[in-house]
């Protein structure tokens, strides 16, 4: 039985009820094609209830209070880490920020940073001209 609810209406309801703050393409694919999926993901971008992160990544927004511009709820840390964890690449703190939270080092990180370990990331994340680094085990072999 086909539902009565739009594509729109059905993706609406998907975003508002879940937990997370991360909302990846993947999630709809069986709502409707890629093209409609695409236009309405668009759209959310559009009138304010979704913000780009990456390809095929987005985090749910809010207004901004200083500049009127939809901004996510959360900051890029803690979203890249969300959807690393959903797209189910195991990925630890940099090795700055490893150092500066157990005190080896007085330099506070700038850029975050994730180490993947053995894998390789080519995914960018980023949120105006603030993104995400990767760090992996091949440049520390000798």
């Amino acid at each position: 039985m086909k539902s009565s609810l739009s594509i729109k209406d059905r993706m609406i309801r998907s975003v508002t009820m879940r937990r997370s703050e991360i909302v990846l393409r993947s999630d709809f694919e069986r709502m409707g094609s890629q093209s409609q999926i695409s236009r309405v993901l668009s759209e959310f971008v559009r009138e304010g209830r979704l913000v780009r992160i990456g390809h095929g990544v987005f985090a749910k927004a809010r207004m901004s209070s200083l500049s009127g511009k939809p901004v996510p709820r959360q900051p890029l840390e803690v979203l890249a880490a969300e959807t690393l964890r959903r797209l189910n690449i195991e990925a630890s703190g940099g090795q700055a920020e490893v150092e500066y939270a157990t005190g080896k080092s007085t330099q506070v990180p700038v850029q975050t940073t994730f180490n993947t370990g053995q894998r390789r990331i080519s995914r960018k994340l980023m949120l105006g001209k603030r993104s995400i680094r990767y760090e992996n085990d091949y440049s520390t072999r000798a």
